[in-house]
């Protein structure tokens, strides 16, 4: 079954100017939030610039929720939940949309400062699937805070502004990489040697021979003056470490974005502006945008965690709709697009798909009625009447979208949060936009299948 191309759909002018108008809206919040915590931060402001009340203060208020109210939570400053309350009872289910808002990167240790060879170092440790080697001579950023012992947080963010210094882990140079070379891609650098260098100037101080690591010295002389951060303040930091740089047009026609955390943040930029767009919905409206998939969807902040069906109780409260039965009841009556993105076909790795079981750029969404690995392991496996449900309603509105495999049987596979939420017994499929370089520091794009997620989600939610 050949899709056509969904650019067709965009000719020169007008209808093409809102898609790339909309994929420039993406690509400057891409540059912007390079982590769970920035991603959250703008989230939560531009929802409070739509009317969304933090769902805590309703609370406090003991307001009554009726249709048409937006509230939100904000769990930890890593994770956010938002709801458009419809017009049926929430018993009757919601329509949900969830995607995950951390991507790959290299995370400080918590004692990451240490000097060799009068250079100075931070030690790092990787979060998420990366090939090592694509993370060496790159410039690289400082994302996150720093948690001090008297409450205060300091928000790091170096490199990605004008005038900062960048930083770097370092390479062999080809003359001396004989024995490198020789080892499989996945020891070539190995994850402790992730290493980086971040300055190399001695401290000038006046008994030097007492103070052993001057370089170092240095570095922390820095820390305190610029940050007010002593060594010590490492301990309770989250910094992480990302390619430093602005999101791109890619291609001579543009046609394409280059930015770092398309996975899966290119899902949760349209989930949210799908809900600008959502007024007073026959069905309760939700966007889900979560911390920890990368890593299995653990702790606090990720969907494995009992934060949202918490969240869920609170507003049915707040609607005066509360009961343990009731609950259960809106949890198992849901529908949700698990809005992760998937393998695009690579042109240079054609071996590693089933042609007509994948994700082409320019072909749209993309449902992956399952995922995981070789027999299907680890996959929600959508059913069929669920994905027959979702066509109909696609297919009215006239959005493109395509299905895809992630890979050929015995290829590998991957997992998302959609399993997590079909344990409720939640109808769920994978949804999202083809990438290429998935899980690379810099992932590609198509414009097209953004704006066609968006439209997707849309359509989604006012029709589902």
């Amino acid at each position: 079954m050949e899709k056509t191309n969904a650019w067709m759909k965009y000719p020169e002018g007008e209808k093409r100017t809102q898609v790339f108008d909309f994929a420039e809206d993406y690509r400057k919040f891409l540059s912007a939030c390079k982590t769970e915590r920035e991603c959250t931060s703008f989230f939560e402001a531009k929802a409070k610039e739509a009317g969304y009340q933090l769902l805590e203060d309703a609370i406090k208020e003991k307001k009554s929720l009726k249709p048409g109210d937006k509230v939100y939570v904000n769990q930890m400053g890593k994770s956010i939940a938002m709801f458009i309350i419809g017009k049926e009872s929430l018993e009757k289910g919601m329509n949900i949309l969830g995607a995950h808002i951390d991507s790959p990167r290299l995370d400080l240790k918590q004692v990451p400062l240490y000097e060799d060879t009068e250079m100075a170092m931070f030690d790092t440790h990787y979060y998420g699937g990366v090939k090592k080697y694509q993370w060496v001579t790159l410039p690289l950023a400082l994302h996150g805070v720093v948690a001090k012992k008297d409450g205060t947080v300091v928000n790091i963010s170096i490199g990605d502004k004008e005038n900062d210094p960048v930083f770097g882990v370092s390479d062999l140079l080809i003359h001396l990489a004989g024995d490198q070379l020789e080892k499989k891609a996945s020891k070539v650098i190995e994850g402790e040697n992730l290493d980086v260098l971040i300055g190399s100037i001695p401290a000038d101080v006046e008994e030097k021979d007492k103070v052993k690591e001057t370089v170092k010295a240095n570095v922390l002389n820095i820390l305190l003056k610029e940050y007010d951060i002593e060594e010590e303040d490492f301990l309770s930091a989250e910094i992480e470490v990302v390619p430093a740089g602005a999101a791109r047009d890619y291609g001579f026609d543009r046609s394409m974005v280059m930015g770092y955390g398309h996975d899966d943040r290119v899902c949760a930029y349209p989930s949210f502006r799908a809900m600008l767009e959502v007024d007073t919905p026959e069905v309760t409206s939700v966007c889900l945008l979560v911390d920890k998939e990368e890593i299995g969807s653990v702790g606090a902040t990720g969907m494995q965690s009992r934060f949202f069906e918490n969240a869920v109780a609170e507003v049915m409260e707040l609607c005066g709709q509360y009961s343990e039965l009731a609950l259960r009841r809106a949890l198992s009556n849901s529908q949700v697009l698990s809005s992760d993105v998937s393998a695009a076909f690579d042109p240079n790795y054609p071996s590693v798909s089933e042609k007509k079981n994948v994700a082409y750029f320019g072909k749209g969404l993309v449902f992956n009625k399952y995922t995981g690995a070789r027999g299907k392991s680890g996959s929600n496996d959508a059913n069929a009447e669920y994905m027959a449900h979702l066509r109909a309603v696609l297919d009215k509105e006239e959005v493109a979208y395509q299905t895809s495999e992630l890979g050929k049987v015995d290829q590998g596979g991957g997992g998302t949060i959609a399993y997590i939420l079909a344990n409720y017994g939640m109808q769920v499929i994978d949804s999202g936009v083809a990438v290429l370089n998935m899980h690379a520091p810099w992932e590609i794009i198509s414009k097209v299948d953004l704006y066609e997620a968006f439209r997707g989600y849309v359509v989604f939610l006012k029709e589902a």
